[in-house]
């Protein structure tokens, strides 16, 4: 069973990756469905849970707000930088848990913020060097051990509570 904490972060996380077009709507509501097996209980929570596949692309628009509020997780505006960090640090994390390979990764982070981002300068100067590698593996490991560490250092920062609210006592 995953700590209340790692689904709170797993949910944000979702939310956050479903603001920018990252994930599917479905998704949100099944990271929803997951914080509720972990322990995280609130109303709207458990409302965003019930949403069927039909009615996630309509309704998660409406309802993941109330259920982020009441865990104490927020989604920042997606122009902003804070919503940038925080799209970063979940597809980081993606790529630590294997959703993402590590080339995916500096991909979708070089193509979405270039080098003008400053928490993701490094995964974007690894995309670089990505795309300038010829077939020799030992040279492809180490751009995905460089991108591995990199991943992890951005993880590491969750940025949500260190106990979310919600949590039947």
């Amino acid at each position: 069973m995953t700590s209340t904490g790692a689904a709170a972060i797993a949910l944000q996380d979702r939310a956050t990756l479903w603001s920018v077009g990252e994930i599917s709507a479905s998704d949100v509501v099944n990271a929803a469905c997951d914080a509720l097996v972990a322990g995280l209980d609130t109303p709207a929570l458990r409302i965003l849970a019930a949403c069927t596949r039909a009615e996630a692309d309509h309704d998660v628009h409406d309802l993941l707000p109330p259920a982020l509020d009441e865990l104490g997780l927020t989604v920042h505006p997606v122009a902003c930088e804070a919503s940038q960090e925080a799209v970063a640090r979940a597809l980081a994390r993606r790529m630590l848990a294997g959703e993402l390979k590590p080339w995916e990764l500096t991909f979708r982070i070089h193509q979405r913020y270039g080098h003008e981002l400053p928490l993701t300068e490094r995964l974007a100067e690894l995309d670089d060097e990505y795309a300038i590698l010829e077939d020799d593996d030992s040279t492809m490991d180490r751009v995905d051990a460089e991108v591995t560490v990199e991943a992890g250092r951005l993880a590491a920062h969750p940025r949500v509570p260190a106990e979310p609210t919600g949590i039947p006592s």
